[in-house]
């Protein structure tokens, strides 16, 4: 069973959004997943959306195997809970989309040069400032439970990992950042992308975030388990494939996991 260290700082409501921030947990998606209690309080409806930040996580992870680096109360590290149950579980992919867009478009009225590297991490020119991940729950073929995983840099100004290219926005603007103002502008923005998705804009979230893609022009180096190659970017699919072409002309489709950006 998963261990919840956490202790309770602070609980509003505001529009049908609960936000419950934390001292430190083993991970807010877990806690999440786990140890969240969504149960409405007497005469109140239950929140459309649950947000859980915490100050410090003690099993902090990425994709995969990788883990998180933040020193306690810098950065931001939140997990959003929400039911989009009108989202086709093909095309569960535009949620990974809708959240990218909404921390990319709130990072780009703060500073330039911020892009989105497939599937969703967040960069600013050739640097790592957040990492998405996204847990979803299915039940009789729908998204019963979706939850987001944000960690994003925001005040840390040394990186002790061996993550080859991190960056904070202090580090890019010169002076530290309000992060609740800045969680609350995000989720805000993501909630309005999930309302269009409500109303069928799908074709709209789409367009926008194949047009903030990192490299999105151009030729690059990549790596897949046989060869590095150069190639552009395409398409990225409605279920999430990355569709490049590379020097040759040939077309070549690539899940997650299976194609490694060079950076260099």
């Amino acid at each position: 069973m998963h261990l919840i260290r956490s202790f309770f700082k602070k609980r509003k409501i505001d529009s049908g959004i609960r936000y419950i921030d934390l001292d430190e947990t083993d991970s807010t998606n877990s806690y999440c997943r786990d140890g969240l209690n969504v149960n409405p309080e007497k005469g109140m409806a239950a929140p459309r959306m649950v947000v859980v930040s915490t100050d410090f996580q003690l099993a902090g992870r990425g994709q995969g195997t990788n883990s998180w680096e933040s020193e306690r109360g810098q950065n931001l590290l939140f997990s959003i809970l929400c039911h989009p149950v009108w989202v086709p579980i093909v095309t569960q992919f535009i949620i990974s989309e809708c959240i990218a867009l909404a921390i990319k478009e709130v990072l780009s009225e703060m500073t330039s040069d911020i892009t989105i590297k497939w599937p969703n991490d967040i960069y600013w020119k050739d640097a790592k400032i957040c990492g998405i991940l996204i847990e979803n729950k299915l039940s009789h073929g729908q998204i019963k439970d979706c939850i987001i995983g944000v960690g994003l840099n925001v005040n840390q100004h040394t990186f002790n990992s061996d993550a080859p290219n991190p960056v904070s926005l202090a580090q890019i603007l010169g002076h530290e950042v309000d992060r609740q103002t800045l969680l609350e502008e995000i989720v805000k923005r993501f909630d309005l992308y999930l309302y269009d998705l409500k109303n069928g804009e799908y074709g709209n979230v789409a367009g926008s975030y194949a047009n903030s893609l990192y490299r999105s022009h151009g030729f690059h180096k990549y790596k897949d388990a046989e060869e590095e190659f150069e190639a552009a970017i395409i398409e990225v699919e409605d279920d999430g494939h990355l569709i490049l072409r590379d020097r040759e002309g040939c077309i070549r489709s690539y899940a997650f996991k299976e194609i490694e950006f060079i950076i260099s």
